[in-house]
């Protein structure tokens, strides 16, 4: 069964700006404070993933409540020069990253002589660059560990153990020669969810968010660039933030809220941006389903089957699969109701083998 929503551990070195881009993404109120090690346990927030077809679907269809998909963000403590090896928090924050989807890499792309920084200068590159290295050599101890187990169990034949110190010793060789697990091509679906169970932070896609300053919101200083640059070289995405905008806007009610996005030039706060990009980088897309009870979007893998998509709400709707009732936003939008939909033959009753397409409206039938 597919996680319904997605994990995300927000990473990057002291004060830049981590925790106040959590906090305003959350509203979770952690600790965000100018030096390191400020925040001692991971701070875990589930923020809700704007999607503007809610309201649209909402317009047509009466409900109690309107839910979107969630994106669970964990804030995981600035990382040093060193932490593969213990130094500052270390190996303790290293494994909560190991259990999330994707990173998302906070950059200090902004320059200011009232926030230190843990290199005393601002340098985006070689902040990326310390933090992914401390990621490598994490993994490469990992690897090399998990591989002497391996070849231990290779002695009664086991084909799975094999696989594994297979897999294992390639990894092992990647990471010593300074590249990143996701850097790697592996030839079979064995190989990958080989890969996959190892919980190697390096094979997880990264998203950089540049946090820019108040004057540059969309990310034209050379720093972003920079940024930009290498990402253009090693993969990955960028969005640039305003982690202090995004701070303030946290705290304003709606009207508020959007009369301050307009008086600084801006259609939505950074959070659609971050999901956005997020959700583009793993591969996601989002079904609705919708009812008088509610009207909610899933979060699912793009590729993925009816029958899957139905394991989402609950196992048993995968178990017990029988056909899904598939319509568009667009046919609700022409029709306006599920009646004309289906009078108009809009209505599609799709099987097992159906793939799920972005923004999918379903009624599942199921039998267990």
């Amino acid at each position: 069964m597919m996680r319904p929503f997605m994990k995300a551990g927000i990473v990057g070195l002291p004060n830049v700006g981590k925790s106040t881009l959590f906090n305003a993404l959350t509203n979770a109120g952690a600790a965000a404070n100018n030096y390191p090690f400020c925040t001692i346990d991971p701070n875990v927030g589930v923020v809700p993933v704007p999607d503007p077809r809610l309201a649209i679907i909402n317009q047509y269809i009466e409900t109690k409540s309107v839910i979107p998909a969630v994106m669970q963000l964990v804030d995981i403590a600035g990382l040093v020069r060193g932490a593969s090896e213990g130094e500052g928090l270390g190996n303790k924050f290293l494994s909560h990253i190991r259990e999330v989807d994707a990173i998302l890499h906070v950059v200090r792309c902004f320059d200011n002589e009232d926030v230190t920084h843990v290199d005393g200068a601002v340098d985006p590159v070689r902040d990326i660059e310390t933090i992914e290295t401390e990621l490598m050599l994490a993994d490469l101890q990992l690897a090399e560990n998990a591989l002497h187990k391996a070849k231990k169990s290779l002695r009664g034949g086991d084909k799975e153990a094999a696989l594994r110190a297979d897999v294992l010793e390639r990894c092992q060789q990647t990471l010593s020669e300074g590249k990143p697990v996701r850097s790697m091509t592996w030839s079979s679906e064995d190989e990958q969810r080989m890969m996959r169970g190892l919980g190697m932070i390096t094979a997880k896609s990264v998203l950089y968010i540049a946090n820019v300053n108040e004057a540059d919101q969309t990310g034209t200083h050379p720093h972003v660039a920079a940024v930009q640059a290498y990402v253009a070289q090693h993969g990955g995405g960028v969005v640039p933030v305003c982690a202090r905008i995004e701070s303030e806007l946290a705290e304003l009610d709606d009207a508020d809220r959007k009369e301050l996005l307009e008086s600084m030039g801006m259609d939505e706060p950074a959070l659609a941006k971050v999901a956005r990009g997020a959700y583009a980088l793993l591969g996601l897309q989002s079904y609705f389903t919708a009812g008088e009870k509610e009207i909610r979007a899933w979060t699912i893998p793009i590729g993925a089957t009816a029958p899957q998509a139905a394991g989402v709400i609950h196992s048993d709707f995968e178990r017990g699969f029988i056909r899904v009732e598939v319509y568009t936003l667009d046919d609700l939008i022409k029709n306006e109701t599920e009646a004309r939909i289906k009078a108009a033959g809009k209505m599609r009753l799709e099987g097992k083998t159906y793939v799920m397409q972005d923004g999918d409206i379903c009624h599942f039938l199921f039998n267990v």
